[in-house]
């Protein structure tokens, strides 16, 4: 993963500045230098939020003056990457009051990074006259924008503020989506994946039905955008999901363990466990084979964590079987105590076996 300072360094800026000055006409961008030496420290939201204000300290106040200087810029070579971002999260804030010009403007950003981010306060202010424009960028020549309309209207965007008002009904942008889930671009279907999969976390039935209605009328590519877009659906184990994609909760199967053949597993090391499943059917049967690790917590209560182990067909009288390796290295986002933790099968969304080992935290 690139560090802040990779991402938005110092050189970076400067560059931002000496185009942007040249832009505007101007011998210099007096605020982006100086921004450029006082970025150490900072992480990489921080960065872009002080590059663009000096990116709005430097340029005109007033929009047309500002939008000429950026469509100046957009033409000269070397205005691309991560010197776009704020310049972006910018147009945001002086484009906000003219609005589709903002929006235009950002449409003409977006392939030189993205805009993803920097649409959001305009969704945010007037969902209904900034879907108007973000429906028209479905039919755009260019992938870049497309996906933008997918990604930006995103109830969850990671490293984004939240749509709240999609949140509460994604149902205004779902006309975004049908119109990307045939594309022909796999940049912007796995943006309509991912938009899926955002609500799924908080709407899961209208998840499932609108996955329904692009199976009913698929392209090439659909079933791989809905099981994508449905995925945290399906490591759930909710059945409407996992019938809609031929998984059958109640398929016929024996199962063999999980095994774990390291009962006592320290942090930093691996928890190994065999297991094997068999379809005791008459007919082929399409699984979706996971596992489930309990962590336990301080208080010695367990939380869940869903983890993929395979996904095939299997056929009648057929077995598949493996070992596992699961890391338990130290990783920022967990923190492991010792105590006797559980490892468990999932087979079509439900628990067919389970075993328990110890974890050594140290």
């Amino acid at each position: 993963m690139p560090t802040a300072d990779e991402l938005l360094s110092a050189d970076t800026v400067t560059s931002l500045a000496r185009l942007l000055a040249s832009a505007a006409g101007r011998r210099s961008s007096p605020a982006l230098l100086a921004r450029a030496g006082a970025l150490d420290g900072l992480a990489f939201s921080g960065r872009v939020a002080a590059v663009r204000d000096a990116v709005l300290d430097d340029l005109p106040d007033d929009w047309p003056a500002f939008e000429a200087v950026v469509r100046t810029a957009l033409a000269r070579p070397g205005f691309e990457g991560w010197m776009t971002f704020p310049v972006n999260e910018a147009v945001a804030v002086r484009g906000l009051e003219a609005f589709e010009p903002g929006l235009d403007l950002l449409h003409d950003l977006t392939s030189r990074l993205t805009a993803e981010s920097a649409v959001r306060p305009f969704l945010r202010a007037d969902p209904a006259r900034a879907l108007a424009v973000v429906q028209k960028w479905t039919d755009d020549p260019d992938p870049h924008v497309r996906r933008l309309a997918s990604e930006g209207t995103r109830p969850r965007l990671p490293w984004a503020p939240q749509l709240p008002a999609f949140v509460a009904d994604p149902r205004p942008a779902l006309p975004v989506l049908d119109a990307l889930y045939r594309d022909g671009s796999e940049y912007v279907r796995r943006s309509v994946s991912n938009h899926l999969n955002d609500i799924a976390r908080d709407h899961p039935a209208l998840a499932v039905e609108t996955a329904a209605r692009w199976l009913a009328e698929p392209g090439a590519t659909t079933d791989r955008v809905v099981r994508h877009g449905l995925r945290t659906l399906i490591k759930a184990g909710r059945p409407e999901a996992l019938k809609l994609l031929g998984h059958a909760p109640d398929v016929p199967v024996t199962v063999h363990g999980p095994v774990v053949t390291t009962p006592r597993v320290a942090v930093g090391e691996y928890l190994v466990f065999d297991w094997a499943v068999t379809n005791t059917g008459e007919l082929p049967a399409e699984l979706v084979i996971d596992y489930v690790v309990h962590h336990t917590k301080a208080n010695g209560t367990r939380t869940p964590k869903v983890f993929k182990l395979v996904t095939r067909p299997l056929a009648a009288g057929e077995t598949l079987s493996g070992t596992k390796r699961h890391s338990f290295k130290p990783i920022t986002t967990r923190r492991y105590h010792s105590g006797e933790h559980l490892v468990q099968l999932q087979i079509n969304g439900r628990v067919r076996g389970e075993a328990a080992f110890s974890v050594d935290a140290g």
